[in-house]
């Protein structure tokens, strides 16, 4: 499973984050899942590759594991309940050749995730057409995760 950050705020109401802070979130918010191992990528889209046993944890229960683990970064930095902004965790299953010939380019069958943090994560499904965009692939080959208020 790789990992892109949509930084879709303004930096004055919450900090962005660089990509290694943004791995290290992952890195430290998994670390208690002995089975979840993560890494910081050389890509410049994919930032994060996160390995999980698919026998112990479904793509999804890893991106609601992501959700909680910015969501907790962002509690330690005491951001305004005014401006905290809306978690979501958007995951789909690569079918089409890669995009790049990087060791670090995400690879048919494997997940390609964005995580994306924004004021209202309903604004932001409707402006990519996520209804849309999901409406032809099986059901088992997406997921979302959304977190409003944490």
């Amino acid at each position: 499973m790789l990992l892109s950050h949509n930084f879709n705020i303004s930096s004055d109401s919450v900090p962005a984050l660089s990509r290694e802070e943004f791995a290290d979130v992952f890195q430290s918010g998994l670390s208690a899942y002995q089975h979840l191992r993560c890494r910081l990528l050389d890509h410049p889209h994919w930032t994060v590759e996160i390995l999980f046993p698919t026998d112990e944890f479904s793509p999804q229960q890893v991106g609601e594991l992501c959700a909680q683990a910015l969501a907790t970064k962002r509690q330690t930095q005491q951001i305004s309940p005014d401006t905290t902004p809306e978690i979501l965790v958007l995951g789909g299953m690569k079918t089409t050749p890669p995009t790049s010939d990087s060791p670090d380019a995400l690879q048919p069958g494997n997940w390609g995730v964005d995580v994306v943090e924004t004021p209202s994560g309903e604004a932001f499904l409707q402006a990519i057409a996520w209804d849309t965009t999901i409406s032809q692939k099986p059901a088992e080959s997406i997921f979302k995760v959304e977190l409003k208020k944490y």
